[in-house]
């Protein structure tokens, strides 16, 4: 079976985030003072084969615990949806 997982990496939310941040402060500068506490992570999107749903997701966990994201520093989430 094949699979596509969308995955957003985000810093955790006790870290400073400084190009949320910079783009926060510059929302004033273009005339939107209502939009603030930006922060500013990654979208990954990946496929992968495998025999189920459960194996896919845990194949996924292990690439985001061991190279997509950095656990001291980000956090991530991730849906699964069959192909």
């Amino acid at each position: 079976m094949k699979f596509k997982a969308e995955i957003d990496v985000m810093p955790l939310k006790a870290l400073l985030d400084p190009q949320g941040k910079a783009v926060s402060s510059s929302m004033k500068n273009i005339g939107l003072p209502e939009i603030e506490n930006v922060r500013i992570g990654k979208h990954i999107s990946l496929e992968i084969e495998a025999p189920s749903k459960e194996v896919a997701t845990g194949k996924v966990d292990d690439a985001c615990k061991k190279l997509l994201a950095n656990q001291i520093m980000e956090g991530y989430v991730f849906e699964l949806k069959e192909m």
